[in-house]
């Protein structure tokens, strides 16, 4: 899966999850601050992720430094890429 690939799906999955608008949906934007989940949302997020790239993402300690968009999708390239 390529690096566009990726941002699409996460952005795609997200906006439509979460009802964000696609102008929020920038590399840096911080899921707290700029994108406006909680921890609740962090949960969902998790696994409206998982199905969309069947990967487990929460079998990892680094979901926890996910803090961007861009932190989750070279997350989400480095566990595609291993697979």
């Amino acid at each position: 899966m390529t690096r566009e690939e990726i941002v699409k799906t996460v952005n795609d999955a997200l906006m439509k999850e979460f009802e964000l608008p696609e102008d929020k949906m920038k590399p840096e934007a911080n899921f707290f601050a700029d994108l406006g989940l909680d921890s609740l949302d962090a949960v969902d997020m998790v696994i409206v992720l998982e199905q969309a790239f069947k990967v487990k993402l929460r079998a990892n300690y680094q979901v926890g430094k996910i803090i961007t968009l861009n932190d989750l999708y070279n997350y989400i390239e480095e566990l595609t890429n291993k697979n």
